[in-house]
């Protein structure tokens, strides 16, 4: 199922993420303006429950603070040097590869809150800056970092996600590096405050609507 970046009515206009519903039935919407946040809500949320959505996600409108608070999307930053070296290799997602990458990040990503699965049909966006983390034919961890940021990461081994994420700094052409990560993703958040990583600023926050 695509998404809709700009989903427009009378009440304003919205980003609709409905990649999930096929999977997890979850749906994200994000207002973008409205003069009437109530009605578009309404209006997204409707279709998103017709689309197939059982769990709805909003943000982007101060209204919304009234419903439960599911996370708040955090972006950090750390020095390269500060994480340490590794003695993983990198290997470059190929088309061929592609599937195997996509499987493996939706099972690792099916419980962190907020993040969107990865689709086929992500590959021409995604898969010159996605990489299998490898040593002596064992896989550690996967992830997608290009230029200054971490775009995503995921362990495979229990206890490697220091060494996955040192792994894919080295394909990084900054010195300070940036990611995004959910505040109540613990496990997380911890591994990036050992390594260094402090909150530039408060991020994105999302709700439960549904």
């Amino acid at each position: 199922m695509r998404d809709i970046p700009l989903f427009t009515t009378e009440n304003g206009v919205a980003s609709l993420i409905l990649r999930e519903i096929p999977t997890a039935q979850t749906a994200y919407i994000h207002i973008r303006s409205s003069e009437t946040p109530e009605e578009l809500l309404k209006e997204c949320v409707d279709f998103c429950r017709a689309a197939g959505a059982e769990k709805i996600f909003a943000t982007g409108h101060p209204s919304l603070e009234k419903y439960p608070h599911h996370t708040t999307l955090l972006t950090l930053k750390g020095a390269v040097d500060s994480v340490g070296e590794t003695s993983l290799s990198l290997f470059p997602v190929t088309e061929k590869t592609w599937p195997d990458f996509c499987r493996i990040y939706n099972e690792k990503m099916a419980a962190v809150p907020t993040a969107n699965q990865m689709r086929l049909l992500d590959r021409e966006t995604y898969e010159k800056s996605s990489y299998f983390v490898h040593k002596e034919g064992t896989l550690y961890g996967i992830g997608i970092a290009e230029d200054d940021e971490i775009l995503s990461i995921a362990a495979c081994q229990k206890g490697a996600g220091r060494e996955v994420l040192a792994a894919l700094c080295q394909v990084l052409t900054a010195e300070v590096i940036r990611l995004s990560v959910a505040e109540n993703n613990i496990p997380a958040m911890k591994l990036y405050s050992r390594c260094g990583f402090l909150p530039t600023n408060e991020g994105i926050a999302w709700y439960k609507i549904l």
